[in-house]
């Protein structure tokens, strides 16, 4: 595609991501508010486009590139269209270039052209003809569409290490009765995280580079034939400093001082991490089997507090995660005037900072922020600096919790991890 309707239709996609979203004129949208874009787009459509994508495709970063058609495909299928093909054929029309005009035509070249018409039509009609009985003589019939049975495959997994990270995993898999000759094997939900196989192999690892909770899947044309659970299990509190491919990790000792759960600034520039003036984001986490504890019957309570401010992490923005099977909670915390910024998910209910008020998730990080969730009966409450600040009152999906996860803007501190329902009591004092 010529690089003039290319860019009419990235103007287009641009105004309906603008309209869609709610977000007003783009040319005002924030580096965040991209990160916010890129994790939306995840969560819809199970697939990845970082946010410096994005912020190309927009024309906020200089690159001369054309977008892939995977990349494409995935921006119109979080606003509904099939795929990129489609959204072209609706907005794409054909253009007019300078120099198109005809100059005026005399009345002996027309009588000429029209005596010259039916033997012109007369020949072309026969060429079309005898074209078509020579390619219908050629073409194959199309072939019926592969039976895929799920039946027909087997696949499971085991981890190299029982916790911590990274840790390997082995994913044996039988795929022999498969109509092609590669397969896919899938680490999780992230269409990034797949690679092709030899349908006539047994056995490929991948690494995991964060606990959480998975569901691996072998892939047959396009197909999910098998898929299981996979819980990478963290051993204990890890603290790590997010990095591409790769994070930095920590001991837990690292990060203990003084009953706090806490990553010093000075440990970060230890690692020649610089905090400005792109400020990393440091997490803390715990995942292993806590019981039978879940998303719709639970109290957590635990208090936090940004301990970094400074350059681009004015806004402090630190997030409260409870992990789960196949679902998540979490719970926004910001400066007051980054409130915008923020959005909440719990079990299947979602809200953005964007198109409701989140205000009384504003905060000032000068001392220690307490957090209390309260899940029960279908509603849950959350309370901050013990005063109730919001209600969810509709369908709260059910799923086994299995996590806890801090992320702070450059870097932060928990003071106590308190999860319990009338079978789990977990109270974590650091």
């Amino acid at each position: 595609m010529d690089m003039p309707v290319q860019d009419l239709l990235i103007a287009e996609l641009i105004k309906q991501y603008q309209t869609f979203t709610g977000w007003g004129d783009s040319d005002s949208w924030t580096n965040q508010d991209f990160i916010n874009l890129s994790d939306k787009i995840q969560e819809k459509t199970g697939a990845s486009i970082s946010h410096v994508t994005l912020k190309r495709i927009w024309g906020k970063v200089k690159y001369n590139s054309l977008p892939n058609t995977y990349t494409m495909d995935t921006l119109v299928q979080f606003l509904g269209y099939e795929n990129y093909r489609v959204f072209s054929s609706q907005f794409a029309a054909p253009q007019q270039l300078p120099g198109d005009e005809q100059p005026p035509v005399s009345n002996k070249q027309r009588k000429k052209r029209s005596l010259s018409k039916p033997l012109t039509l007369g020949i072309l009609t026969l060429a079309v003809l005898l074209l078509v009985i020579i390619i219908a003589s050629r073409v194959e019939h199309p072939k019926p569409a592969p039976v895929i049975r799920d039946s027909d495959y087997s696949f499971n997994s085991k981890t190299v290490v029982t916790s911590g990270l990274p840790n390997t995993v082995v994913f044996n898999y039988d795929a022999r009765k498969a109509p092609y000759d590669s397969v896919a094997i899938q680490q999780s939900w992230d269409r990034h995280l797949r690679v092709n196989v030899s349908k006539n192999g047994h056995q490929h690892t991948s690494i995991y580079y964060f606990p959480d909770f998975y569901f691996a899947k072998l892939i047959v044309g396009g197909r999910i034939v098998k898929q299981h659970e996979l819980l990478i299990k963290s051993n204990g509190w890890l603290p790590v400093v997010e990095r591409d491919p790769v994070p930095v990790y920590y001991k837990k000792e690292d990060a203990i001082a003084d009953g706090k759960l806490s990553l010093p600034q000075q440990r970060i520039e230890e690692r020649n991490i610089n905090m400005q003036p792109n400020p990393p984001h440091v997490i803390y986490t715990n995942v292993d089997d806590f019981g039978e504890i879940y998303s719709d019957d639970f109290t957590f309570e635990t208090a936090i507090k940004n301990n970094y401010n400074e350059g681009a992490a004015a806004c402090q923005q630190s997030t409260v995660y409870i992990l789960c099977k196949g679902t998540a909670m979490w719970i926004p915390f910001g400066t007051k005037g980054c409130v915008s910024n923020l959005d909440m998910y719990f079990a299947g209910y979602q809200v953005s900072g964007k198109q409701t008020d989140l205000s009384m998730f504003g905060v000032d990080f000068g001392d220690y922020i307490p957090l209390k969730i309260t899940s029960h009966a279908g509603k849950a409450k959350v309370f901050v600096n013990n005063k109730l600040v919001y209600t969810i009152d509709k369908k709260i999906d059910r799923a086994k919790i299995i996590g806890v996860l801090y992320r702070f803007e450059g870097t932060g501190a928990v003071d106590y991890v308190r999860l319990k329902n009338d079978k789990v009591n977990y109270d974590e004092e650091f």
